[in-house]
This record gives C-alpha cells, structure tokens and sequence, in this order.
C-alpha cells in the first residue's frame, strides 16, 4: 500500500512538471503570436487532465491505508470490521439503554438484522425484533440499524466535501437556533465632570435552521434476498449513501431552503453589515465568463484578501474540477503558478497556499456564474443532522419486490456570511 502511495506521489510531480513545461509553451505563443497552437492547447489540456488524475490516485491510496490503520488501531483482538461494527452497535445501546454490549450479543445482533433483510422477521423470535430496534427512537421506527446508518455516515461523509470543512451538528429536536452577534457597543471619551449620556448596545440576530427529510427506497426481489450469495447488507447501504450524499451535496451549494437545505450561492450579492448581514459579498473575476486577460490571477488574490484574517486561517476554495483545470494555468508576475499539487495527499492541491476542495455542484465557468467560493466553512456554513436513519422493510406494496424505505433528517444554512467570499465572472 505505501509502495501505491509513493508510486502516485512520484506520477503525481511528474505529470506537474510535464504540464508546467506544456504551459509555458503555450503562454509564450499567446504572447507572440496572440493566441496558442492548437496542438499545444491539446497537450496542455491531456496533461492537465493526468494531474487529476494522479491526484485522484493518490488520494485513493490515502484515504485506503487510513482506513486499514484505523480498523487496525480499534481491533485489539478478533477480525477488526466486526470489532469496528460493533463499537458502533455498543455506542447506540448505551445511548438508548445505559447497557454494555459484547460480542457475543452483537453477532447475535447481526444475525437477526441479515434475517430481517431476508425475511422480515418471520419465524424470528421476540428477542431479535428487540435487538433489530435497538438504535431506533421510541416513536415507532421498525429498525435504525447501528451498523448500516455507520456505514451510511461514514460513507456520506468520505463523499460530501462540505461535510469536510462545514461545522456539522447532531441534535434531538426538529431544528437548531442560536444568535449572530452583529456589532459592538459604543463608546465614547469623556471629561472628569462631564455628563454622561446613554451609549447604544449592541444588535444580535437570530438564526434557525430547520432539518429536513431525505429519503431512498431501494427495492430487491424476494428471490435475490433468499439467494444472493453476497452482501446484500453492504450493498444497500452503499447504493443509499451516495445516493444521500448526491442530495444534500447539492442541497449545501444550491438548495432553496424549501423542503431542503439552503445553499450558500442561493444569497443575495452584498457586504454583511448589522443592518443586512444576510448577503455574501461577490468578487469580480474581472472578464465576461473568465478571468482578465492580465493578471488573471489579481482577481483570486483579491478574493482571498476580501476575507477578514481570523477567518483566512481555515479558509478553503470550493470549486469544480473543470474551473480548477483552469486555474492550474495561472501564474503570478513572478512567474509562479498559482496552483501547487498537495503532496501531502489531500484532495485538490493548493491555490495560494489553501487548500482546494473539488465539487462538482458548483457552477461550471460562465458569464455571471458564481463558480469559485472561498471562506472558513466551518464559520460560516451550518449543517444540522437530525440523529438516527431510519430503514422499514416493506415486502407486501410491491411484489414481488421488497422495498427498503430509508430515511435521513438534514438541514444546513449558512450562519455567517462574513466567512465565506464568492467569485462572480464578471467585469464588475
């Protein structure tokens, strides 16, 4: 596995350094001649798209070695995916129950949780109906299963970047508030025997972010239950993560606020004040669906310093993998690139020294697109997850198909539109 990790890392650098070369070719014709060759657009466009590539292979190797280390680090005796499995199961139990669990009850567990999926129970014993309701609320779910909404989470949360870099809270109720406080209080000099008038205090707003139902019914033939000589447990729970994650991830950048989550490029253009904080301020890239066509690269500098610093220390870009193609030609008037590989294996590379994170939900490059979002997201973007995922087993509605009706409770908007910056390809 390290062997995979080094060997990206080293395909990595070299595809770098063959577009850097391409590049530079291609800058030097659009100076002399006013624009590039075709065939070098080609090359730089074919090498361009290798980094990607190798980035992309680094960062699986990565992310496979981390979760060996991890399952490894958590099983100190018996096979570690049981053992990591049915942490998760003790953790639910104790927070519904106040009881410890071992591993004897959990494979009992699992047993009759792979019956359920089958069968639905039929022919079960009281017993394992208690033990397949063990993660659920008390307000009637048939089966919150510990090990599938672990698995669910885990994935979800390996595949939504902004679950990455947003703050993300788990609650009890139907919604999170809190309060924004939006200015100082005033102040003033005064002499020894003047008077003293009233100073104003301070303005505080309120938010609330409502969660909202996301829901996936995989459905599979009775047969295939019966028969599959594979994980079918596994392989829901796979098919219902990204399918979940697809949601809110789109949810998160664009989302309208009804039914869903509230994205972060759904707010008005402006600078947040105490009178209106609920706008998010727009940096103009300085051309008509692209950057200026001098010093392309004055617009993201003047995007990162339109951020107040203490949010600058976390701040990350967001965008697309074709807008970050894009980016990688820069270059300052040093004669840098702006954008450099991340050899420490974390997805997208750095632009200006922050780290770059891709998703394909935000807008590709055109006039007026807001394609580039930079900021602290954990500052300034809210996600709010309602506990527990929900699985009924309906094998009667659809025959000869049973259906897996899953269902999740997610909010998200954003709490301070101070930390986040958009670029808007425009003029102005």
């Amino acid at each position: 596995m390290t062997d995979d990790i080094h060997s990206a890392v080293y395909d990595l650098g070299r595809a770098f350094e063959s577009f850097k070369d391409a590049n530079d070719q291609r800058l030097a014709e659009i100076s002399r001649k006013g624009s590039a060759d075709p065939l070098t657009e080609m090359k730089v466009n074919r090498l361009n798209a290798e980094i990607t590539r190798a980035q992309d292979v680094a960062d699986t190797a990565k992310r496979r070695l981390d979760r060996i280390e991890t399952a490894m680090s958590r099983a100190p005796s018996g096979p570690a995916d049981e053992y990591k499995e049915a942490q998760i199961f003790a953790a639910e139990r104790k927070h519904h129950y106040n009881g410890d669990v071992d591993m004897g009850t959990y494979r009992n567990y699992k047993s009759a949780f792979k019956h359920y999926l089958r069968k639905n129970n039929a022919g079960s014993g009281v017993d394992e109906i208690k033990a397949l309701s063990a993660g659920s609320d008390p307000d009637g779910g048939y089966a919150v299963t510990p090990d599938m909404s672990g698995r669910i989470v885990s994935l979800i949360r390996e595949t939504s970047p902004l679950r990455k870099v947003a703050n993300v809270v788990t609650i009890g109720t139907d919604a999170l508030e809190g309060v924004n406080d939006l200015n100082e209080a005033t102040s003033g000099w005064v002499g020894e025997t003047e008077a003293r008038t009233e100073t104003a205090a301070p303005q505080i707003g309120e938010w609330r972010i409502p969660v909202h139902e996301q829901y996936a019914e995989p459905r599979a033939t009775q047969k295939l239950l019966d028969d599959a000589m594979f994980d079918v447990e596994g392989y829901l729970s796979l098919k219902i993560a990204e399918r979940l994650a697809r949601m809110e991830n789109t949810a998160f950048i664009t989302g309208n606020g009804v039914k869903k989550p509230r994205g972060f490029l759904t707010y008005a253009a402006g600078t947040p004040s105490a009178s209106a904080f609920s706008v998010i301020e727009q940096i103009p890239s300085g051309g008509t669906g692209a950057f200026a066509s001098e010093d392309p690269g004055d617009a993201l500098i003047n995007l990162v310093y339109s951020l107040k610093a203490p949010y600058r220390e976390r701040a990350v870009f967001m965008m697309r993998r074709s807008t970050l193609a894009e980016i990688r030609k820069l270059k300052d008037d040093q004669d840098n690139y702006l954008w450099q590989p991340d050899f420490q294996l974390r997805q997208g590379g750095t632009l200006l020294g922050f780290n770059v994170v891709e998703a394909e939900d935000m807008p590709a490059m055109a006039a007026d697109s807001l394609s580039i979002a930079f900021g602290d997201f954990h500052a300034g973007y809210q996600i709010v997850d309602r506990q527990g995922i929900r699985i009924l087993r309906d094998s009667y509605t659809a025959k000869p198909y049973v259906k897996f009706y899953t269902t999740k409770r997610v909010g998200g908007d954003v709490v301070n539109f101070e930390a986040i910056k958009l670029m808007k390809f425009a003029t102005s």
